[in-house]
Formats: C-alpha cells, sequence, structure tokens
C-alpha cells in the first residue's frame, strides 16, 4: 500500500551548523556541531518541482510511521520506517546529535547495536557514531553523496572515552586524523593495531557490502592483515576518510525496492589498483584552465517515486 500524502509543511531541522552555512560546506566528520542548533528557515516554494531534494528531506524531523522499507539506491533514494539509533548504549555513543543523521532502517540500528558489543573484542572499548542518515533519508544539504537508504553508518576512528561525554562534547570534540601529513601512509602516532582489529571484525560481518576508507588505510591494513585476507576485499579505498570509516550494508533480503550494489572487485585490492591513489595525478591533480559547472541539484522528480510518498508521509 502507498505511504499517503500530505501537504509538505515547513518543519524545522536540527543541523550542524547554522542555515547560512549549512548551504555551503560539507558535514565532515572534524566539523563541530552546535548546542543550540538554529532551524532552516521555511522554504518559499516547497513545491515548486525544481526545488533541490535535499532541501526538502532536509527539513523533515522525524520519520514516518508503517514498515520499513529501503527505495533506490545508496546516492538516489529514501526509506520508509526508519529508527533512531539511541543516543548511547553500553558500546556506543552518539556525535554530532546536532545534524539529525542517527537514523536508519531497524536493520542498520541493529547491526550498529551487535557491533558495538562486539567491539571491546577488537580491544576497542566503543563506538563513537557519527552520520547515519536523516529520519527519511534522502540527499542531505551538506556533505555525503550517498547515506540516502537508511543503510550507511560512518564510525569515528577515535575510541569511545570512558565518561558519557556531554552534549558539548559530542558536538565540539574533533574526530582523529590517522592519516599523515602527506597523504601516503597513516600516521604512526595515532594507528593502532586496535583499528586494524575493528575493521577486520566490522569487514567481516555477513550484512557488510562495502567499507570506505582512506587509501594510507588501505595501504596499512594490506601491510598489517597477515595470511588471512579475504575480508580486505569488501574494504575499498576512498579520499576523505581519514577520520572515520564508513559502514555500507547491502539490501536486507527480499526487499525488491532497494538497489544492492555491485559485488567488489576480485581479490584484495592491495596491488595496483592502490598504488593508483597515490599517483601523482590523483594526489596532486592539475588545475583545471576552466572550472567545471556545478551539477544542477537532484529535484524529487530524481528520486524513486514512492520518495515522494516518503516524503509527504505522517
Amino acid at each position: 500500500m502507498p505511504l499517503p500524502r500530505l501537504p509538505l509543511s515547513p518543519l524545522p531541522v536540527v543541523v550542524a551548523t547554522l542555515a547560512a552555512c549549512a548551504l555551503a560546506g560539507p558535514a565532515a566528520a572534524q566539523d563541530r556541531g552546535s548546542v543550540n542548533p538554529k532551524p532552516l528557515p521555511p522554504l518559499a516554494n516547497p513545491n515548486d518541482p525544481s526545488t533541490p531534494a535535499k532541501a526538502l528531506f532536509g527539513r523533515v524531523t522525524g520519520p514516518t510511521g508503517g514498515p520499513a522499507q529501503s527505495f533506490g539506491s545508496y546516492a538516489k533514494g529514501c526509506f520508509s520506517g526508519g529508527e533512531s539509533l539511541p543516543m548511547d548504549g553500553s558500546n556506543w555513543q552518539v556525535m554530532r546529535p546536532s545534524r539529525n543523521r542517527m537514523w536508519g532502517v531497524p536493520h542498520l540500528v541493529n547491526f550498529i547495536e551487535r557491533l558495538a558489543a562486539q567491539a571491546p573484542r577488537a580491544g576497542w572499548p566503543g563506538l563513537l557514531v557519527g552520520d547515519m542518515s536523516q529520519p527519511r533519508g534522502g540527499p542531505m544539504l551538506t556533505g555525503h553523496a550517498s547515506h540516502q537508504l537508511g543503510l550507511d553508518v560512518d564510525v569515528w576512528l577515535t575510541p569511545m572515552p570512558d565518561h558519557r561525554m556531554s552534549r558539548a562534547e559530542r558536538e565540539e570534540t574533533s574526530a582523529t586524523n590517522v592519516v599523515r601529513a602527506d597523504r601516503l601512509d597513516i600516521d604512526p602516532d595515532v594507528w593502532t593495531s586496535q583499528h586494524t582489529a575493528l575493521i577486520r571484525m566490522t569487514a567481516r560481518q555477513p550484512e557488510v557490502a562495502r567499507i570506505f576508507v582512506n587509501p594510507a588505510i588501505k595501504k596499512a591494513l594490506c601491510r598489517e592483515a597477515g595470511g588471512d585476507r579475504g575480508w580486505l576485499n569488501k574494504v575499498r579505498p576512498m579520499y576523505g576518510h581519514n577520520y572515520h570509516y564508513h559502514i555500507r550494508l547491502a539490501c536486507p533480503g527480499g526487499e525488491g525496492s532497494c538497489d544492492d550494489q555491485a559485488p567488489p572487485p576480485p581479490g584484495d585490492g592491495c596491488g595496483a589498483e592502490l598504488d593508483y591513489w597515490f599517483s601523482p595525478a590523483i594526489l596532486n591533480p592539475p588545475k583545471p584552465k576552466t572550472p567545471p559547472k556545478p551539477r544542477p541539484p537532484m529535484t524529487l522528480a530524481g528520486l524513486p517515486d514512492a520518495c515522494r510518498a516518503v516524503l509527504h508521509a505522517r
């Protein structure tokens, strides 16, 4: 049964930055949040077909009712029946709560709780959980192109402290950069064997489809993996992941509306394909003579049809 459609109201949204800044830059793990976030201003014409989808989904503060279901792909989708990860668990704490991105389908929430319970076995005291998804997924005003299906989560590469963090600590504490300044390897002053153990344990979980890390982290994992290397196949290099690692779950079984990612290439990914990420063309690409034109923002028409009902549902 399709979700009921209701008029879209300009609901306030809690975001990590003031409204003027929220529209400008990325929301990286190290960017501070706000203890007293301000709501975004209402949209003048929310029903205009040219309104960016991120402006619509970014103003919704709560989930839909009904069963959980993901619609579309990781970078072009939404979900219904979402749940919020509790702010605190025995082995996790939610960071940057002002972003209101601690949402996912129950499959993801349950996974995080189980992974956190296993973390001490890897010598990791607990998870600092960064961005998951917005309450109904969809494109975000800042930061991620993905995280739209309720199946992605960023876990900080900072061990959980031995106390319950205050709201100010959660909003203002910086994540740990584990990559060396020259970007060619990890920083040995902050990288530990426990980082490797945690990522290895995560990659071995059957629900995990991908883990994205900085290429320097992938290099360290290749070096430290030893003879058991099958789990490295899921761990893929991607710049911008030097403060956290990005976990992506496969679509839950039986959900035809959810587009799974193609399987990763065979092998451990530690050969020539990893060397590519450290080539001069990637580390120091030439500046184009003419700046490329920015892509037009995705509109609601660019998402699966079900996302319109998700957006307007009670």
